[in-house]
């Protein structure tokens, strides 16, 4: 019997506005963060961008434990499409720390190179025979530390499109980090993604998002960070991501892995004094709506 949806139900500091874009917004301490990931009853966490938690593998296992939080993976962009650069040596250090907290997976992004979601270039034939080349040696040398990497298509990297997806899907022997939000904005259909690959995702990412903001992104008439401060990004459940649909594709086909509630937030300030967004009672929207679409005896 596979373990019940709500004990694998994980949070991610993007959720209470810890990004790595610089000048992103207001950045909360890992403490406060880790507190209330715990108080709302989510079993484990991602990583956070680089700096959130300790460098040091093992305090960073040991900051976790302190918040009885386990480890699910951590999301790293990486440069994949330039043939002078080797990404495998970056994400390796990434990877001594998820095997330290016990980890299960890496959660790789197709970096332009350049900072931010806003802007990206078009990658020519060679630069796919790399990414994918880059994929599938990364996948090796995750399989040999126990791990699973997986690709993340996002906005604003070079695999943010459902035609982008479907290529590395082909292209490639790495898993999927199946992100319903950003999959959505980039013009994809994570409802048919889940649907039609159940067997290569890995990992998720539950996001919702307002597709009318969406589809200003899509036109190019918003950026995306001009987009999330804006509100795109809203609990599971208040926007236009059909949640019930996905988590019954992958349940329904055996899926055993994580479900990470990420709803990408900027804030202000701190919440307590009026900085935007309340990441707890978001959040706690969020657990209560996944909990419902999976039933709650899953």
């Amino acid at each position: 019997m596979s373990t019940p949806v709500a004990d694998r139900i994980a949070g991610a500091p993007i959720s209470w506005g810890v990004c790595e874009v610089p000048g992103w917004g207001h950045q909360l301490d890992p403490g406060t963060v880790l507190r209330q990931m715990r108080e709302l009853g989510l079993a484990a966490t991602e990583f956070g961008p680089d700096g959130f938690l300790p460098d040091d593998p093992q305090a960073k296992a040991a900051t976790l434990a302190e918040y009885d939080l386990k480890a699910v993976g951590q999301f790293v962009p990486v440069v994949l499409h330039e043939p002078e650069h080797d990404p495998v040596p970056e994400v390796e250090r990434a990877m001594e720390g998820l095997v330290a907290a016990g980890a299960s997976t890496v959660v790789l992004a197709a970096a332009t190179g350049q900072e931010g979601y806003d802007d990206r270039p078009v990658l020519d034939e060679s630069g796919w025979a790399t990414l994918l080349g880059n994929l599938d040696r990364i996948a090796g040398a995750a399989a040999a530390r126990g791990l699973a990497a997986t690709l993340h298509p996002h906005v604003g990297t070079m695999v943010e499109s459902g035609e982008e997806t479907a290529r590395v899907l082909d292209g490639s022997r790495v898993g999927l980090c199946l992100d319903t939000g950003h999959l959505l904005i980039g013009g994809g259909d994570p409802v048919e993604v889940a649907r039609k690959h159940p067997g290569r995702i890995a990992h998720v990412h539950l996001k919702d998002v307002r597709i009318d903001w969406a589809r200003r992104v899509q036109a190019g008439e918003e950026t995306y960070t001009g987009a999330v401060a804006a509100g795109m990004y809203v609990p599971l459940g208040a926007g236009d991501v059909d949640i019930a649909a996905i988590v019954s594709a992958l349940e329904d086909h055996g899926y055993t892995g994580w479900y990470v509630l990420e709803q990408d937030t900027i804030l202000a300030g701190p919440p307590a004094e009026g900085g935007g967004p309340d990441p707890v009672a978001d959040v706690r929207a969020s657990v209560e709506h996944l909990l419902t679409v999976a039933g709650r005896d899953r």
